[in-house]
């Protein structure tokens, strides 16, 4: 992808990030979350890959990138009809086709910038505009309402128009306390550190809040089109 240096690296920081978090998402899964979190870590990694500025872009052909995200658009057109039945399984299942489907668009795109020489026909870290204007502006809209979105259901459920939430301070509601029970001390010490892990790895909203940056990432590309 083109554009500015700076924006180029930090996209490739929030993709790669997504990407490494949705692989450790993985671990000990049961099959059906293991390969959704499998097919989101491709994306963050690919989109990490794409968005690598100049010279430490990596030296791949367009065409790398339309057959791996082409296999995997198709991929998931197949789960999405397999899970039909289930409404957020199958809203889920597409929207990962539409993220592969604009990763082969991008690809395409970046095979009009190049030259007869395989470089990119630009000056300065600014491409020339490449792509359908008509397609790249639906994409753009697409991936704008799903942060939108995303950004909403990741807000507090229990925050109050002023800010403040329920439970908190000023709110008249006192939060609820449950009795802590005393812990065994044998092996108290290696469960600690399997429920620490498990609990980082689903943490509530972690997987909501990456596939928020995916999109802001999404977007981003798109917009250097």
């Amino acid at each position: 992808m083109h554009g500015p240096v700076t924006v180029g690296w930090l996209l490739v920081a929030l993709c790669a990030a997504t990407g490494v978090s949705f692989l450790l998402r993985t671990r000990g899964a049961p099959p059906a979350r293991r390969g959704a979190a499998g097919s989101e870590a491709l994306m963050g990694f690919g989109m990490a890959a794409m968005a690598l500025p100049g010279a430490a872009a990596v030296p791949l052909p367009p065409v790398v990138f339309v057959v791996l995200f082409g296999a995997a658009a198709a991929w998931e057109l197949v789960l999405a009809l397999e899970a039909r039945g289930a409404r957020h399984g199958a809203a889920h299942h597409l929207h990962h086709a539409v993220g592969c489907l604009a990763m082969v668009y991008m690809a395409l795109a970046m095979t009009m910038t190049q030259t007869p020489h395989g470089s990119t026909g630009h000056h300065g870290g600014m491409a020339a505009s490449a792509g359908l204007p008509l397609l790249t502006g639906a994409l753009l809209a697409y991936f704008g309402v799903y942060v939108l979105r995303a950004g909403a259901r990741l807000m507090p459920p229990g925050v109050t128009a002023d800010g403040l939430a329920l439970g908190s301070p000023g709110t008249g509601h006192a939060p609820r306390t449950r009795p802590v029970r005393d812990q065994p001390v044998r092996d108290q010490p290696v469960r600690e550190t399997a429920v620490r892990e498990t609990a980082v790895r689903d943490l509530p909203g972690l997987a909501l809040a990456c596939r928020l940056a995916m999109g802001t990432g999404m977007f981003a590309m798109l917009l250097t089109l």
